[in-house]
């Protein structure tokens, strides 16, 4: 935790402290959707988002497409709609859509697990510790067994956002329901972005604190009778706070191609990572590849 601490003060102070070439969003250095037109790009190249559940295999990433379609007042960017009901210089309004993350660890093929781009964290093994990796093994000895689990479905959420613009960077707050009567739980987040150039360089670093509800981790991270009478019992759901970090950096080379990488950490909350399906307090993701813009 103490590093996490160093990594978001680095994030906070680094911008302020080293670039001075900022720009906002659709700047001078940083290209914006042309409204009435669709926006599509494909990422070939190779990443990894790790998965904290115990029994799940960590994901790989080769593609990333995009898709996005902005009009005068409804969008579409990688499978979220939304419409927007205020737009002013500084600040926007929208209602829309949002895909739920936390079915991605039990499904290989959730939109969020493609569309990661549209979700807008690298964790070193140096920070796995042989003493955390202890515990685990006395766990698997000690506690009793889950069986095979129940089915975790994929939601769509469906709440409003607000976009503050700043001199120091943008302030995105957002509140989702489950919308198809899931686990009917509810999600807000809170994220700061901030956008640079520096020449054909283009960097968003990005800030983020999600809050789920109880019902929400209950349906994901809670043990059903039928999968164990005793960890059903043990393990009692809370809502909980997901922590994380975010950088996106694409290096122009043509009209058409970047570079892309792409670095993510979030480090999960206590209530989730008691749940006995856990065998991580983060997942990450990284992607490095090259991006083509049609």
């Amino acid at each position: 935790m103490k590093k996490l601490r160093l990594l978001l003060l680095s994030f906070i102070l680094l911008p302020i402290s080293t670039w001075a070439d900022v720009v906002d969003s659709c700047g001078e250095k940083v290209e914006c959707i042309e409204i009435g037109r669709w926006d599509v790009g494909l990422a070939l190249g190779y990443g990894n988002r790790t998965n904290p559940l115990k029994d799940y295999d960590d994901i790989p990433i080769y593609l990333v497409p995009t898709f996005a379609y902005y009009g005068d007042t409804w969008f579409f960017e990688n499978g979220n709609f939304g419409y927007t009901l205020s737009e002013q210089e500084k600040f926007t309004i929208n209602l829309t859509t949002s895909l739920s993350s936390d079915s991605a660890y039990f499904h290989r093929w959730d939109p969020s697990n493609i569309f990661i781009a549209g979700t807008n964290k690298f964790e070193p093994r140096a920070l796995l510790s042989s003493t955390s990796q202890t515990p685990t093994i006395l766990k698997a000895a000690q506690e009793p067994e889950i069986g095979k689990l129940d089915k975790r479905h994929f939601t769509y959420l469906g709440g409003v956002e607000a976009f503050f613009y700043t001199r120091a960077g943008t302030v995105n707050l957002s509140v989702a329901h489950d919308l198809l009567n899931v686990h009917q739980g509810t999600e807000a987040k809170l994220k700061w972005l901030y956008n640079l150039a520096i020449e054909d360089w283009k960097f968003e670093l990005a800030l983020t604190f999600d809050w789920k509800s109880e019902e929400l981790v209950d349906y994901y991270y809670g043990i059903r009778p039928g999968e164990s009478s005793y960890w059903s019992q043990a393990y009692q759901a809370k809502s909980a706070l997901n922590t994380g970090l975010e950088l996106t950096s694409h290096y122009v080379m043509t009209e058409h191609w970047d570079l892309l990488f792409l670095a993510r950490y979030t480090h999960i909350g206590d209530e989730i990572v008691a749940s006995p399906l856990l065998n991580k307090d983060y997942t990450s993701t990284f992607f490095v590849g090259a991006a083509y813009r049609f």
